[in-house]
């Protein structure tokens, strides 16, 4: 991977981290609430679907600092579908990037209302930002549509509504398209919109994150096989555990490995249709698609 790509993502990375550590910080009669919120959104992560938004933000000639609130509220947005899905009603994992999981940590209470909290949260903070009204709106709508019932609900419930059913590749899709790649693309969107960028390129943003979104699924149920816990920062065969037929099971890893590639190109083309500026992005479709945890 080149020098300069692993440079440049390590210091989004540090710019998300640093500023998603000025949250939740108060001292209140509700502190353990805000600690258990700090504990899993500070809990480490790639930070992958922020530095895709604040990437978006620059492809289009914006600043991609312009787009770091939003980037946090995505990731505050993703960091309570992962304390939600580690509930026992849910997944029921009890490690999450190496550590307990918010519900081990704090008792399952409080994760559930940290997770509630997390998301009205990821809206505060978007519409905080320093962005005109109109581009604001458009972000707020283009998350929403991620998190609810069209997006990350739908898809969460089809998955566990499947477990221990035999599902086909069409099946697989629509869950993927829901639970992983809606957040990936409002990601995308939102670097977009927070840009200034067209329609045309909202639109092949899309079309980037849904291909990099199931790329991205494939590979973490290969690696559900593959990996070491210690690698994943996460129980493995979890998904054996809980009966869930995925594209490792269906397809088998070689023929999961040609997907990965398939859907990686696709990305990059994507790309090439209305952006300038795409080396980044391509490097990190590359980069994802190969990643070893």
């Amino acid at each position: 991977m080149h020098k300069e790509f692993q440079k440049e993502l390590e210091r989004c990375q540090r710019l998300v981290d640093n500023r998603l550590g000025e949250f939740f910080g108060e001292h209140t009669s509700y502190s353990e609430l805000l600690v258990s919120m700090r504990y899993s959104l500070l809990s480490g992560g790639k930070r992958i679907r922020a530095i895709i938004c604040m990437k978006f933000c620059e492809a289009v000639g914006g600043k991609p600092e312009a787009a770091l609130d939003a980037a946090c509220a995505i990731e505050m947005l993703h960091t309570y579908t992962l304390i939600h899905d580690d509930l026992p009603c849910m997944d029921d994992d009890d490690v999450r990037r190496g550590k307990p999981s918010n519900h081990i940590q704090f008792g399952e209470f409080t994760a559930t209302l940290a997770g509630d909290a997390m998301q009205a949260a990821a809206f505060e903070t978007l519409l905080k930002s320093d962005l005109p009204p109109e581009r604001l709106v458009k972000m707020a709508l283009a998350l929403a549509k991620a998190a609810g019932p069209y997006g990350i609900c739908s898809g969460q419930y089809l998955d566990l509504a499947g477990e221990g059913m035999a599902l086909e590749a069409a099946e697989l899709s629509e869950i993927n398209s829901l639970k992983t790649s809606a957040l990936i693309s409002a990601a995308a969107q939102i670097g977009v919109i927070a840009g200034g960028g067209t329609l045309e390129q909202v639109e092949a943003a899309d079309d980037y994150a849904q291909a990099l979104g199931l790329a991205f699924q494939i590979r973490d149920d290969v690696l559900d096989c593959i990996a070491t816990e210690e690698a994943l920062g996460k129980p493995i065969g979890s998904d054996n555990e809980n009966k869930k037929y995925t594209y490792a099971v269906l397809l088998g890893t070689d023929e999961c490995e040609r997907h990965i590639l398939a859907e990686t190109d696709k990305a990059i083309k994507a790309l090439e249709r209305e952006f300038v500026q795409t080396d980044f992005l391509k490097t990190l479709a590359i980069y994802l698609a190969t990643r070893q945890k």
